[in-house]
Formats: structure tokens, sequence, C-alpha cells
């Protein structure tokens, strides 16, 4: 697992994952989209805890290698201001066959949406700003 404030370069890590006994590559690419629940997006703001992102993203990768017969697995994700397009997340599976990459991908992406500690702002064309699913940032606020 690797947190970066500069550019994710999918084709890059790809090569990181090659390995003779692979038959299957799966990636996953979370971009930076100009809309949102109707609102128009400027750019997105990610504020990451970096140690605790770090260990438990290894957990997830880890899981996932236990999980499915999987040969390697990467995750990288931004942190800091991003422009619409950009590329925010990036998971790459290899393995033997397919139908374990797509799990094992699919898998790694959406437990580390749901378990790591990273919390994504939305800065909107109208000028004003907002945490987007951020339990933590709602309870604050009350």
């Amino acid at each position: 697992m690797q947190i970066t404030s500069g550019e994710i370069r999918p084709d890059e890590l790809r090569t990181q994952l090659t390995n003779r006994a692979a038959g299957a590559y799966v990636s996953f690419e979370g971009w930076i989209r100009d809309l949102n629940e109707g609102q128009e997006v400027l750019r997105l703001e990610y504020e990451v805890y970096e140690p605790v992102a770090i260990t438990e993203g290894q957990n997830v990768i880890d899981e996932a290698v236990e999980k499915y017969p999987i040969l390697r697995a990467r995750c990288v994700h931004r942190s800091g201001l991003l422009e619409i397009g950009e590329c925010a997340v990036w998971v790459g599976v290899t393995s033997a066959h397919r139908d374990e990459a797509f799990a094992a991908c699919r898998y790694i992406i959406d437990q580390v949406k749901h378990r790591l500690p990273i919390w994504k702002k939305e800065h909107y064309v109208e000028g004003h700003s907002g945490w987007v699913n951020c339990e933590r940032c709602a309870s604050h606020a009350q």
C-alpha cells in the first residue's frame, strides 16, 4: 500500500506486477470527475492519516492474497489537492486466471474505500466545498 501526493502512473505500476506465472492482470483506476450528486466539482482534496492508511491498506492486500489465489497485488492512493481527470486511486492484481484477479481487485478497492482513514473534500464551481461521506466530520459539526 502506498500513499502519494504525486501523480499515479498506472502503466509504470503495472510493470511492477509482472510475473511469468501470470495469465491475468486486472486493474482499477478511480478518477476525479466533474459532477457529484448534481453539483459541479472543480477539484478534490484528500486528507489521509498515513500511518494507519498504509498499515491497514497492507492488511487489505494481505487478506486478498490469502482469500484469492493471486500472485501479486498493489494499491496506491493519492493525498492532497487533485484536479478533474486525475487518477485518485489505483489497484492492480495479477494471477494465473482472470476470475480471481477480478475478485481480488474488487475486494481490495471495496475494503480500501471502507476501512482506510482517507477523507475526501469536494471543491465546487459555485465556490463552496464539502466533505463527502465523512461521518467524523459530520459528528464534529453537530
